[in-house]
């Protein structure tokens, strides 16, 4: 299990992360919420060691080093020009000194053309190529920031399924999404982060009401205003 316990960071005199702890458990689906800004991305950055001299701990319950279980789909991956798909996962494997393994069994339900290009791709289509590399590394934990993001429909479903299957095998999956449909179909929790702080934890049970939360959180004012104008 992955542990989160009062982790805070700040950039400067700016506070970005207060406080926050949550536990990301094997075979579970864990979501992460909230406003642009809200620190989303800068919590996935400590955990993952990308961002360092924060206060809190972040610690893997066996006690491994957390970067060799886990495997991070950032917002936006980066593709070194002139690279292939198929030479950019296998630089990914070699990176972490693993055997470059057939990449055909995955691809046949990503369908990327791996000996193209990667920087020719579609916004799409390097978002596979990046969840590719991901998944052919067996990883047990999957960190995944806006996974469904610039994903046309079918991708989508197909996306939606993949996260269940690792589920059912066991893998914890932490992942962001601005996306609520697609975040509350697979996840069995949720939580929402406000200006840096958990404002609250959700379990599958209570998604019925995380919209209408949400939108009371962040815009009380703007909830007013409309009902001014259609009254």
């Amino acid at each position: 299990m992955i542990e989160i316990d009062k982790l805070s960071k700040s950039f400067g005199s700016q506070q970005v992360l207060r406080e926050v702890s949550l536990r990301l458990r094997p075979g579970t689906i864990h979501g992460l919420v909230g406003a642009n800004g809200a620190g989303k991305t800068t919590l996935i950055n400590c955990l993952y060691g990308l961002e360092s001299r924060f206060t809190g701990s972040v610690r893997e319950s066996s006690g491994q080093p957390l970067r060799q279980l886990t495997g991070l789909l950032p917002y936006e991956p980066y593709f070194y020009p002139r690279l292939t798909g198929r030479e950019y996962l296998e630089f990914c494997l070699q990176a972490r000194g693993h055997k470059v393994v057939d990449f055909s069994g995955w691809n046949r339900l990503l369908e990327l053309p791996l000996d193209q290009y990667a920087d020719e791709y579609s916004a799409g289509m390097r978002k596979k190529l990046a969840l590719l590399a991901v998944l052919v590394q067996d990883f047990r934990y999957l960190i995944l920031d806006e996974p469904f993001n610039g994903l046309d429909m079918e991708a989508n479903l197909l996306l939606r399924e993949i996260l269940r299957k690792l589920r059912q095998r066991g893998t914890g999956i932490l992942l962001t999404s601005h996306i609520l449909g697609a975040m509350t179909e697979v996840a069995d929790e949720v939580t929402v982060l406000v200006a840096g702080q958990v404002q609250r934890h959700y379990l599958a049970h209570e998604f019925h009401s995380l919209e209408a939360d949400l939108l009371d959180a962040m815009h009380q004012g703007k909830l007013r205003h409309l009902a001014e104008l259609l009254a």
